[in-house]
């Protein structure tokens, strides 16, 4: 298998159970029992994940508005701010460690493991 095997399709199924692992994990985990940004910083980026995904043009987008391209974009942004909140915001142990492993998980998936777009929908971005 190809190292980078996450195709949009793979992306676009991947988006919701991410998404709910995010709002829910830091209850699960007992994230934030020390620190409030910890606990309230990952359900509210699960929630904006979810809303992003519904609007994605992608195979579970419902409102297909915003492109692939775009989604990867703010994935990958996601993944820089989850490796700088711990620090801004003074967490430590779990809290840390949550923020950090997420950080690593998203920015692996979308750079290591993203498959480029066929030529199709390259050549479909530049007719837009």
């Amino acid at each position: 298998m190809h190292i980078r095997f996450v195709t949009k399709t793979i992306h676009a199924y991947l988006d919701y159970p991410v998404a709910l692992s995010l709002l829910a994990l830091p209850f699960i985990l007992g994230v934030g029992l020390e620190n409030p940004w910890a606990r309230w910083i990952s359900p509210a980026t699960g929630v904006a994940a979810f809303i992003l995904t519904l609007l994605t043009d992608h195979a579970t987008g419902v409102i297909r508005v915003i492109p692939y391209w775009l989604h990867v974009a703010v994935d990958r942004l996601v993944g820089v701010v989850f490796l700088i909140v711990p620090f801004v915001f003074g967490m430590q142990g779990l809290d840390m460690w949550y923020y950090l492993a997420n950080a690593v998980a998203v920015l692996v998936v979308t750079t290591v493991l993203n498959a480029p777009e066929p030529k199709a929908d390259a050549a479909h971005l530049a007719r837009a």
